[in-house]
């Protein structure tokens, strides 16, 4: 068995906490500077390292790269090139991100080698598509956890834009209440982002005043008049503060997710959550950052699709109720969440046939394998399980609660 624990790397963004992610791995908080994601997995930017027995560390990616069937196991490291096909995250957003969308796989492969063609050097500013894979991603609460994600139904949008109405606004009220289906929202929001600076300099002052009085009334978009103002504050002349109108407003208890599919527009707002996407860069920003902003591009890729954004909740296969699968049509990944209550002893049994990523969230845990080995496993720490490895079986230490997420690749590889 060759199962040991991982030491990962953490991304300082400006939107992340500076406790959230050092109290969850042990250290003194508040850290120096934001601590905004942990990466677990061998993304090349930042691949995680495997520590073993005597601790000394191997590079997860080389591992991959050395040995690609022992590590992923035959059918995906056919599927995947090779390549590890998910990254799992812990998320900690203390600001809000980007508007932002993601690309299909085929989207992303004509892309690629567009930009491929033109020369565009892979690592530039402007560059859209680093890489030709898709990147769809699931986010699931820790904490409350606050985001924006897929287009309002527009019938309900006509009314939160009737109850903020002003006179620079009325006609684009006036456009989608005319049209409140899909296409009608492609409409507005390609206005909404193609607007001339100077008009949407004079917009958004009203917008925000409207929305102002409109908390203070108490209206009934109380929650996404306050959202515009958390945007508009921080971004006064940037059209993603309108575009946010548009979205759907979503507050994710804990254990609840939310999964984003090619051409989903989202942005996440506040709150700490674990996150398993593609092992992707490809990322096309509509707004709210200092970031390129291809405005062709993204409304080739925004998938206009409206109304209410499903969430989920796992389902517990086999009855049992310790297991909770998030199931998606993702072929890269499958999350799971594991949990015990207070003085539970039973263990569960995980039969992989492919890689594997565990990390420990609450609690603490011991993997036991087939041939004997055992491995602790607290709060904060994760373990890759290769292909190769024989089963193993987890089983909470202690009286305090437990929970550990499990990412694998999807059931379709």
């Amino acid at each position: 068995m060759t199962v040991e624990l991982l030491r990962n790397a953490v991304r300082p963004y400006a939107w992340g906490s500076r406790t959230t992610i050092p109290e969850l791995l042990g250290r003194p908080a508040p850290a120096p500077h934001p601590e905004a994601e942990l990466w677990v997995g061998a993304h090349p930017g930042d691949p995680s390292h495997v520590v073993d027995a005597d601790g000394i560390e191997h590079n997860l990616l080389d591992l991959v790269d050395g040995d690609p069937e022992g590590q992923l196991g035959p059918r995906c490291a056919a599927r995947w090139g090779g390549r590890l096909p998910f990254l799992l995250k812990i998320l900690a957003v203390e600001e809000p991100l980007s508007l932002q969308a993601h690309p299909s796989a085929e989207q992303a492969a004509e892309g690629w080698a567009r930009e491929e063609k033109a020369g565009i050097p892979r690592d530039a500013a402007h560059r859209n598509y680093p890489d030709s894979t898709a990147k769809p991603e699931l986010v699931c609460a820790l904490t409350e956890f606050h985001a924006l994600a897929g287009f309002r139904d527009p019938h309900r949008t006509v009314r939160l834009l009737r109850a903020i109405d002003t006179p620079g606004l009325t006609k684009y009220t006036d456009l989608l209440a005319a049209q409140p289906d899909a296409d009608g929202l492609r409409t507005l929001f390609t206005t909404w982002i193609t607007l001339p600076q100077p008009t949407l300099d004079r917009l958004l002052p009203e917008v925000l005043d409207a929305c102002v009085r409109h908390v203070k009334e108490q209206g009934e978009f109380d929650t996404e008049c306050r959202t515009v103002l958390e945007l508009g504050e921080t971004h006064p002349h940037d059209a993603g503060v309108l575009a946010a109108l548009l979205l759907n407003r979503l507050t994710l208890r804990e254990g609840e997710a939310l999964y984003l599919p090619a051409g989903n527009l989202h942005l996440y707002l506040h709150g700490t959550a674990v996150e398993i996407l593609a092992n992707s860069d490809n990322i096309l920003r509509c707004g709210l950052t200092m970031k390129h902003v291809d405005v062709p591009e993204l409304l080739r890729v925004v998938d206009f699709a409206c109304g209410d954004m499903p969430v989920l909740t796992g389902g517990s296969p086999d009855g049992d109720g310790r297991v909770a699968v998030y199931h998606t049509d993702a072929t890269e990944f499958e999350l799971s969440r594991l949990e015990w209550s207070s003085h539970e002893r039973a263990g569960v049994r995980l039969d992989g046939t492919g890689p594997e990523i565990l990390l420990c969230t609450a609690g603490e845990l011991l993997l036991c394998s087939e041939d004997g080995t055992k491995v602790e496993l607290r709060r904060g720490q994760s373990v890759w399980l290769p292909a190769a490895d024989p089963a193993v079986e987890l089983r909470p230490v202690g009286a305090a609660p437990a929970r550990v997420f499990r990412a694998t690749a999807g059931t379709c590889t």
